[in-house]
C-alpha cells in the first residue's frame, strides 16, 4: 500500500485530494497548520499531522513523523491581489515564504529518501495564472512561477534516480475558500489610479458563467501526476486551465 503526504489539507484542493487518495486505498498523511481530523472521513489509513511549511522545525518534525512516503504533494499556499506598485513588501515576502520557499524546503526534506530508494514522486500544485499574464496578481503569480521553474529543473536532476516531478496547474476555483482568502489581502484596489481596472478584474473574478476549476479536477490531476509515469510535466486542472494551456502552446 502506497503513502502520500499532502500539504494544506484543511480545505479546498488539499482536502479534496486527501479524500480522493483515501477512496483509492492509499495511506494518506494529511497535513495542516492546525490539525483537524473531523474534515476527513475516519480511516485507519489516515494520519493528520501539524505542518507549517514556513517553519523549518515544523517541516523536520512532520517528515520524521510521517516516515517513508511514496508521493509528496505540495499544495499549501495562499493568494493575494494588489497592483504591483502598491503591494506591501511584507505581503510579497509572505507569499514567497509560503508558496515558494515552503514548497522548496519540504521538497528538500523529502528528496533524500526518494533518491536513496530510487523511487518517488513530487507533485507541486501551482496555478494556471503562470501560463497567462493577468493584472493585479503580479506578486502571487511570481511566487507560483518560481515554483514552476524550480520543479522543471529538479525534474532533470532527479530523473537519473527514478524520481518523477510534476506540476499541476489549477484554474479559478470559486467553490473553494481560496478566492475569499485572497480577497482579505486585496490591497490598493481603491487607489484612484487603479480603481477602474480593479473593478473590471473583480467583475471577472465573480463571473459564474465562464469555465472554472472544481476541487475534484485538481484531485484528479494530482492523482494522474502521482500514478501515471507517462503524464506530462505540466498538467492543467479545470476547464479554464485547460483552455489557457491550449492557448499557451
Amino acid at each position: 500500500m502506497k503513502t502520500v503526504l499532502i500539504t494544506g489539507c484543511s480545505s479546498g484542493f488539499g482536502l479534496e485530494t486527501a479524500r480522493f487518495f483515501l477512496a483509492r486505498d492509499w495511506q494518506v498523511i494529511a497535513t495542516m497548520r492546525t490539525p483537524r481530523a473531523d474534515v476527513l472521513p475516519p480511516s485507519d489509513r489516515l494520519r493528520v499531522l501539524a505542518l507549517d511549511v514556513t517553519n523549518p522545525d515544523s517541516i523536520r518534525e512532520a517528515v520524521e513523523a510521517a516516515g517513508p512516503i511514496d508521493v509528496l504533494v505540495n499544495n499549501a499556499g495562499f493568494g493575494a491581489a494588489s497592483p504591483g506598485e502598491l503591494v506591501p513588501l511584507a505581503t510579497v515576502r509572505e507569499l514567497f515564504e509560503t508558496n515558494t520557499i515552503g514548497t522548496i524546503a519540504l521538497t528538500q526534506a523529502v528528496l533524500p529518501q526518494f533518491r536513496q530508494r530510487k523511487a518517488g514522486v513530487v507533485v507541486n500544485v501551482t496555478s494556471s495564472v503562470t501560463l497567462k499574464a493577468l493584472p493585479l496578481i503580479a506578486a502571487y503569480r511570481a511566487s507560483k512561477a518560481a515554483v514552476n521553474a524550480f520543479t522543471e529543473s529538479i525534474a532533470l536532476e532527479l530523473e537519473q534516480f527514478g524520481v518523477r516531478v510534476r506540476l499541476v496547474l489549477p484554474g479559478r476555483a470559486p467553490e473553494t475558500r481560496f478566492g475569499d482568502n485572497a480577497r482579505t489581502r486585496m490591497l490598493g484596489f481603491d487607489h484612484e489610479a487603479y480603481a477602474d481596472l480593479a473593478n473590471s478584474v473583480l467583475a471577472r473574478f465573480t463571473d459564474t458563467s465562464s469555465p472554472v476549476t472544481l476541487a475534484q479536477d485538481v484531485a484528479e490531476a494530482v492523482w494522474r501526476a502521482a500514478t501515471d509515469p507517462s503524464s506530462p510535466m505540466h498538467i492543467p486542472a479545470g476547464a479554464d486551465a485547460e483552455a489557457w494551456a491550449t492557448e499557451a502552446r
